[in-house]
Formats: C-alpha cells, structure tokens, sequence
C-alpha cells in the first residue's frame, strides 16, 4: 500500500468518526433549554438598511416588540440616534417597541456628502421612506430638536400614517428659538459676551476657546445639566457632523443662516389633527411658554415643562420626562 493510499484512507477514516459523533450530538435547544430565533432568516439584532432613493441608504434598528410602536428623529442637524439610547431602559419594560435611525450623512448612514441633499422637505420625504421601508403604520412619530421640526414637517404632509406625535424640545419656528437663545445669552456675563463676538465677527467658530465658551455657558446649563454628562451624549454630540449642521443651521446654536432661516409653521399647527405632546424644560434652548403656545394651537395638543431639566430633559430630569412620555404613549 503507498502511503498516499494509506493517507486516503486515514482521512476518510477521520471523515466518517467525525460524522459519527456530529450525528450522535444533542441540540442545544433539546437538551439544555437553550432558546433560538427562527431559523428561517439571518438574524441582525434589529439593524436594516432603509433604500432612500437616489442610491442611498440609512440605518435603523429595531428595538423590544410591542403594538405601540414609535420611531425616534434625533436632533443635530447631524448628531445620531445614540443619545436615545436611555429610551431602552424604559419602553421595552412598558411593551413599547421603538427604532433608532441615523439621518443621510449621520454616523450609521450612508455619507453622500453632497449639501444639495440637506434639505429640510428632503429629509421629511427621507422618514417617510423609512416608515416604508420599516412597514410603519398607526405609530408615534418623535422628533426632539431638529428632529421636532422633521416632526412637524412630517404630521403636516404624511399624518394618515401616525396614531401621535411627540415634539420634544422644539419650537415651532426659528425665529422663536433665537429669541429665546438671544435672551440667554444677554444674561452672560459683559466680558463673555463681548469675547464670544469677536471669535463670531472673525468668523473663528471653530476655534477650542470659542467652544469651551459654549460648553461653559451654554451647554452645561440648557443642553444638559448633569456633570458629567451621559456616555450617550458624549458619543452622540462628540460625532456630529459639522458640515450638516453648518448648512442647516450655521456656525453656533446663537445663529440661523442655513437654510432653517425662516422657516416658521406656527399658522400650520392647527392643520394637525393627531394627538400630540409637546415637551420642554425650564432651562432648555426653546421657550417653555412657546411649547405651551404649541400645545394651545394643536387641536389635540398637550404640553409638559420640567422645572428643573434642560434641552436633554430626558437625561436631567429623567424620571418625570419618561413618566409623562410613557403615559401618553400608553394612553
């Protein structure tokens, strides 16, 4: 016999012992109560990709199952769905099923590039896509910050989809949230002030001491009032995409020279039909009394204002903002 018989042999041997003891292998599930998913598709953790038109894609990920369902719109322009991520210890213990999604250009999704894309009615018409491409109908829509806006943008062109919507943190004007955020930052002390106009009149926005003056003075005190603030906030507001929010907004959360100047649905608010809560804080960017007014205007509005939260009330003042939320969601 050659050995290259003999090595024939000796593997085939090897084969048939090794199918020998597959086949006499207990299932896992069978015999130490281990629970599998059906196995009728691969299983992602909840991720898909959402076709937007175009070419373009973005990411969504489905958490917890339940009959109320709500998609949340994040807030930037060109921040993520990370900072949500406190919802997942309250919805899915209350039966609430809930999807994240990054908006065209935000860390999960596809990056274009391309500033002809970063317009509010495009991103509308992109959540509309998304609850396509999700299989959404009789859902809760919401939007905190720049996501309140895609919100009331979306109630006013697509509301036959929502069973509710919630506007959180949100005015509903531009011009409203700059003269609220104006009125703060005229209580900055003198010498502040006139340091944070010379990096504007310069146009050196970006500068490190520029920032570390809004973080001090501003968003320390009505974005998030915790020291030091969430992880989820950290990763969120640490990967903002400047360049979106540049043409969106502008140069600072003090100016709206991109292309949300002007916008303003204050006469629209009465067009929208489904119940709604709008919510917001006494230390937020926003009004409170202009979240009020919201409520007033909206057929079947309600309001909410935490007296001691800020923009991010539903990390500093987390259990009355989840409270409220989950009360109305339930309702």
């Amino acid at each position: 016999m050659t050995n290259s018989v003999k090595r024939r042999g000796f593997i085939s041997l090897c084969c048939v012992a090794a199918a020998a003891v597959y086949g006499r292998r207990p299932t896992y599930a069978a015999e130490d109560g281990v629970q599998l998913p059906s196995a009728d598709t691969v299983h992602v953790g909840g991720s898909k990709r959402i076709e937007i038109g175009g070419g373009h894609w973005v990411w969504t990920k489905k958490i917890g199952n339940g009959h109320i369902k709500v998609l949340l719109l994040h807030g930037g322009p060109g921040a993520d769905h990370r900072y949500f991520e406190a919802f997942e210890d309250f919805f899915p213990i209350n039966g609430i099923e809930f999807y994240y999604y990054d908006q065209l250009d935000s860390t999960n999704s596809d990056k274009p590039d391309d500033p002809a894309l970063w317009t509010i009615q495009r991103y509308t018409d992109e959540v509309e896509a998304v609850r396509q491409g999700l299989g959404l109908d009789n859902f809760y829509l919401l939007g905190h910050s720049w996501g309140g806006v895609l919100a009331i943008e979306y109630a006013l062109k697509y509301q036959q989809h929502l069973k509710g919507l919630v506007i959180s943190n949100m005015a509903a004007s531009t011009e409203s949230f700059l003269r609220h955020v104006s009125k703060v930052r005229s209580r900055f002390p003198a010498d502040v002030r006139a340091e944070l106009d010379v990096y504007e009149n310069t146009n050196k926005t970006d500068d490190p001491i520029y920032q570390k003056l809004l973080f001090e003075r501003l968003y320390k005190i009505f974005i998030c009032r915790l020291d030091p603030w969430p992880d989820p906030v950290l990763r969120s507001l640490g990967g903002l995409n400047q360049h979106v929010y540049k043409v969106l907004q502008g140069r600072s959360e003090f100016e709206a020279t991109g292309r949300m100047n002007g916008w303003n649905r204050w006469d629209d608010l009465p067009k929208i039909k489904v119940r709604t809560l709008t919510m917001g804080a006494r230390y937020d960017e926003m009004d409170p009394e202009d979240m009020r007014r919201m409520a007033e205007l909206l057929p079947h509005g309600e309001a909410w204002i935490s007296e001691t939260g800020s923009h991010l009330a539903m990390y500093d003042d987390q259990e009355n903002y989840f409270k409220v939320l989950l009360n109305f969601l339930k309702a």
